[in-house]
């Protein structure tokens, strides 16, 4: 085991039975009292190394089972204790983390501590994705060994730390070391029982185009969960939430986040016991969820992403912003500059071919934008969205020839070409379900739901995922494709494999995940110097998972600019600025019909990695000069935008415009984004926060060429001496005098 002094985030008693766990301004501590029970003691502000257990008040509860080592004690018991690992059948009546089915039909699961072992280094998870090493900064790992107290099962617990970051990660293996097989019905990436605390819950909501809408409620002895059985993480919930402090808002309070490196069924919940205590719960959904384990066999869990903030909301979100930067995102992208993109879709929808297109790049060439996106409709039988899904063949009548030939005239213009691919679906109407209809999800003796006409391709099997990987490597190799668009366009359901044992059917959704993340991690080896980024609707799969593959994410398929503000407001509570697929689109707009000026829709689609979605074509002379002015500044403030401090000026209360800022990581500069979403009578002036600055130095504002110091700004904010129109915006930037 390395020696103390090399490993400084991992603390473990002289007895190694109590551990601290230590960030930069954090702390986690937990303990195996004399029964081998792992009990959660503290998570929250940066604290010493003493034994916490003294917090922990037992008493008879009344109808609290007590094992037997607690003997006549009835003050001992797992129904009130606060547990890092709660199971289930034996005494805990609360949400338990972990489900067994043995082979003489009980359900029982009751680890007790066994050992532990502390790595100089992060953990990886079989066929999953999790943080990683970098050359900056390297995670360290403590793996508790828990062993069942009536059977042959092993459970792994990994506890990650960066510490720089203020984060701690919490991952699970079981393993089945005895002789018969074993029924796995439930196992979360983790528990923890909070003793004293009331606390609120921040979680994401929505629906198709209207993603990740930030909503705040109570924790009550009634349990607060959200989740998704939809197959993907969803747009309906984020696997992102937020328990704070009551009032706590940005600058202020206690607040711990948790979010799911992982993109398929999910849930997350917390509920107070009866002593008041907090169990906050995360990990895969049980519904529909079973995993047969033969003597031999593990079952991992995804890694949750645990952070706490003393100060409020924003700096528990930049921490989640850096770590997901810099430990989750990787490729040729990770800090390369994203080229500036337009898209046909809603240019042309299914009606193009080769010389609309090339007339749509023509005219964004001109206006200085870096890359063309061919969206849907360039392949097999695919004029509508009924038909071709699967058939990753070029329709080379439609595009008057090759891909080759349509990208070399692209490249020739000193563009990027990028194409949109739905591989995970098909369509019935194909050559590839004519010749492979057992490759779709559909159980025997029912007709399959239709989502947007289309089934699910079952991507737990190996020969779907060779075909897809043939069919994409050829077309983006042959034709020197510089982007793709991973789309994915319906929720999972249906769900039987053709090939796999019936006993296995309730591991299924699970390893549907497991074989979409096995076909991009295969695709981005052989294309390696490739921009992902990755869509499903929009953002029905916006989460940490797929942040591992592609560093962007079609962010909605809402392009509404006042709808965007708060997408993209909820999505930056826990991902970065640089994931947020963002586009100008025209007006009126094709979701909402809303007019808004051309000016806000680009500030708005600043806060992300930039583009558009239109026909350059059909704008006015001077919107085609606010193109050019877009794009400058996008190249400005890219540093900015995508590598800089993120703060949210407005709130969850409703205001009557949306403020936000950037500031660069050494304080020299800061740009401020205001949009005016309310209009009324004898308009009030617009005054907003401005945060960040450093406070000793001096900042000349663009408005008006004045100059204070970072503490003035900071403290007496913005106040515009221009009234706004609805759904107006301006951009203020404060630059260092030096």
């Amino acid at each position: 085991m390395p020696q103390e002094e090399e490993i400084m985030a991992i603390k473990v008693s002289e007895n190694g039975r109590l551990f601290t766990l230590q960030t930069k301004d954090s702390s986690y501590q937990m303990f195996a009292d004399d029964k081998n029970v792992l009990l959660h003691l503290y998570y929250g502000e940066k604290i010493g190394e003493e034994n916490l257990s003294g917090l922990i008040f037992c008493t008879d509860m009344g109808f609290a089972g007590n094992p037997e080592e607690a003997g006549p004690n009835r003050k001992y018991s797992l129904d009130t204790l606060p547990q890092e690992i709660p199971g289930s059948g034996v005494g805990d009546f609360r949400d338990d983390m972990i489900d067994i089915r043995h082979a003489d039909g009980s359900f029982a699961a009751d680890f007790r501590f066994d050992s532990f072992e502390i790595l100089d280094h992060s953990y990886a998870i079989p066929g999953m994705p999790a943080l990683y090493d970098t050359e900056k900064e390297k995670g360290e790992t403590l793996v508790i060994t828990m062993t069942e107290k009536a059977s042959d099962i092993v459970l792994k617990l990994f506890y990650g730390v960066f510490e720089n970051e203020n984060v701690i990660t919490r991952a699970a293996r079981l393993e089945n070391h005895g002789e018969t097989a074993i029924e796995l019905e439930k196992m979360l990436s983790f528990s923890m029982d909070l003793m004293y605390e009331n606390y609120e819950m921040i979680y994401f909501s929505g629906r198709h185009a209207m993603e990740r809408t930030a909503e705040r409620i109570p924790v009550q002895h009634a349990k607060v969960e959200i989740g998704s059985t939809r197959g993907t993480s969803s747009h309906h919930y984020n696997p992102a939430v937020i328990l704070c402090e009551e009032g706590a808002g940005e600058t202020h309070g206690s607040c711990i986040g948790a979010c799911l490196v992982y993109s398929g069924n999910f849930v997350a919940a917390a509920q107070k016991d009866q002593k008041n205590q907090t169990r906050f719960q995360m990990g895969i959904h049980p519904t529909n969820f079973c995993f047969h384990l033969e003597k031999g066999e593990a079952f991992d869990t995804p890694q949750a992403i645990l952070s706490y903030s003393g100060t409020g909301l924003t700096k528990l979100s930049q921490q989640y912003h850096e770590i997901i930067r810099e430990h989750i995102c990787r490729g040729a992208y990770k800090h390369a500059k994203r080229p500036i993109l337009i898209n046909n879709w809603e240019a042309t929808y299914f009606d193009f071919n080769e010389e609309k297109i090339l007339k749509i790049a023509e005219q964004a060439q001109k206006l200085g934008i870096e890359m063309l996106v061919l969206d849907d409709g360039w392949f097999g039988k695919r004029e509508d969205d009924n038909s071709g899904l699967g058939d990753w063949f070029v329709n080379e009548k439609k595009m008057n020839g090759s891909m080759a030939q349509l990208a070399e005239k692209i490249h020739r213009m000193g563009m990027k070409f990028g194409l949109w691919f739905e591989p995970e679906m098909i369509s019935e109407d194909s050559d590839l379900y004519r010749a492979h209809p057992d490759w779709a999800f559909a159980i025997p003796g029912r007709v399959p739901n239709h989502s947007r006409n289309q089934l699910v391709l079952d991507m737990t099997r190996e020969d779907v995922r060779e075909y897809l990987l043939e069919r994409l490597t050829t077309i983006v190799h042959d034709a020197k494709i510089d982007y793709v668009k991973w789309d994915m366009n319906r929720s999972v359901c249906d769900v039987y494999s053709h090939v796999a044992a019936q006993s296995r059917n309730g591991e299924l959704y699970h390893r549907y995940v497991l074989g979409v993340y096995d076909l991009m991690e295969r695709f981005l080896a052989a294309c390696p110097n490739l921009l992902l980024e990755g869509c499903s609707g929009g953002g029905g799969r916006y989460d940490a998972g797929m942040m591992y593959y592609s560093p962007q994410i079609w962010c909605s398929d809402n392009t509404d600019a006042i709808n965007r503000l708060s997408i993209q407001y909820g999505s930056s509570f826990f991902y970065p600025i640089s994931t947020v697929g963002s586009h100008v689109s025209v007006c009126p707009n094709h979701q909402t019909g809303r007019v808004t000026p051309f000016r806000t829709r680009g500030d708005v689609a600043l806060a992300g990695s930039f583009g558009y979605e239109m026909d350059l074509n059909k704008i006015s002379e001077e919107e085609k000069e606010m193109v050019k002015e877009q794009v400058a500044a996008m190249h400005e403030y890219y540093e900015l935008t995508h590598e800089g401090l993120y703060y949210r000026l407005t709130g969850l209360k409703k205001q009557d415009f949306m403020a936000w800022e950037f500031v660069a990581k050494d304080q020299s500069r800061a740009l401020l984004t205001i949009v005016k979403t309310d209009a009324e009578g004898n308009m009030l002036p617009v005054h907003t926060k401005v945060c960040g600055l450093a406070e000793d130095k001096l900042y000349r504002c663009s408005l008006d060429g004045e100059i204070r110091s970072g503490r003035t700004w900071n403290r007496a904010g913005l106040t515009l001496h221009q009234v706004l129109g609805e759904y107006e915006s301006i951009r203020v930037e404060f630059t260092e005098v030096k």
